[in-house]
């Protein structure tokens, strides 16, 4: 397998950012309108902010994204990481890129001082689950929502 690099995003990555979060997007079969995605960007590269995003690279092409959240919690004084989007490439699942790239959040969130990281998917996604489930707690919550 030729090798992946996992790096934090830059802004001279948003062209290799952007065809892997419109992906991810039809992937859960959600639009978004363009200034929601310019909006999330920009967020991703401003170091003030607590979103952040790696993408994962192979012989010069992004093939994985992941972008993550950094959040207080009231059960504890550290941080937490929310792991909210991750998408690899449909041509290179399987191979290693997924974990990598949580790995990479895993490290990062405990670098950062986070005592935790968490995320959610759907209930369809098999293939991805099989994958958390080696590598993480499933801790049977239920989420609940209401749009505002």
């Amino acid at each position: 397998m030729t090798q992946i690099d996992i790096r934090q995003v830059t802004a001279d990555d948003h062209a290799a950012w952007l065809p892997l979060w419109l992906a991810y997007l039809r992937f859960y079969n959600t639009e978004l309108p363009d200034t929601v995605s310019q909006s999330t960007w920009q967020r991703l590269i401003d170091p003030r902010e607590p979103t952040h995003s790696a993408l994962a690279w192979q012989d010069g092409k992004a093939v994985g994204m992941v972008n993550f959240i950094y959040h207080r919690s009231n059960w504890s004084i550290e941080n937490s990481c929310y792991l909210q989007d991750l998408l690899v490439d449909p041509s290179q699942r399987g191979t290693g890129v997924g974990r990598k790239l949580i790995e990479f959040v895993y490290a990062t969130a405990r670098a950062d001082g986070c005592c935790k990281v968490h995320w959610l998917t759907h209930e369809t996604n098999a293939t991805a689950i099989q994958l958390y489930e080696r590598i993480a707690e499933r801790p049977g919550f239920i989420q609940f929502r209401q749009g505002l």
